[in-house]
């Protein structure tokens, strides 16, 4: 199951990321089906980007922003929350989106009554996935789920504003963020 859903993820995600951008406000440099130029060359890419085979795409996609982060075991409990996860992470890095559900699930805890509190550190080990756990076995996974979606969302959303408020430049892709990044899950 979670190889095809990586698959299904990765291929809506390249669809929407589209083809080769270069765009000098983006501090991220050229981009092909999303993936830049630095990434692709720290995983052994060194053609143009403008040519960057889409498979090679979908591979960096897999390992990078699903399996490395572990967004598999997150998806084992939650599909809508590992799909989040997965968009927000390869906008904002997989650290940043596992950082983003720590916090959240930290705050849904009621003072630490339903599970331990997290330590924010980017990584989805045996903590995380017992908090997760912990929450839906408190919340249900319907309401719960689409609570603790909305938590991320408010967290991301935050950023992106705070991005654009910080770099000039950011207010750029602003719009683009919110229209794109938000409420995009099912």
């Amino acid at each position: 199951m979670n190889e095809n859903l990586a698959s299904s993820l990765v291929e809506a995600l390249i669809e929407r990321e589209g083809g080769y951008v270069s765009n000098s406000a983006d501090r991220g440099g050229p981009t092909r089906y999303g993936i830049t130029e630095a990434v692709a060359r720290a995983h052994g890419y060194s053609g143009p980007m403008d040519a960057l085979p889409r498979d090679e795409a979908v591979a960096i996609y897999k390992r990078l922003y699903w399996f490395r982060p572990r967004l598999d075991a997150i998806a084992e409990r939650s599909t809508r929350i590992a799909e989040e996860l997965f968009d927000t992470g390869v906008n904002m890095g997989p650290a940043v989106a596992v950082t983003f559900l720590q916090r959240a699930l930290t705050a849904l805890n009621r003072n630490a009554k339903d599970y331990p509190d997290l330590a924010p550190d980017g990584r989805v080990g045996p903590r995380t996935l017992a908090a997760l756990d912990g929450y839906f076995a408190r919340r249900g996974l319907g309401g719960g789920e689409t609570v603790l979606l909305r938590a991320l969302e408010a967290l991301q959303g935050e950023r992106y504003l705070r991005l654009a408020e910080r770099r000039p430049a950011n207010e750029t892709f602003l719009y683009g963020w919110l229209a794109n990044r938000l409420g995009n899950v099912s």
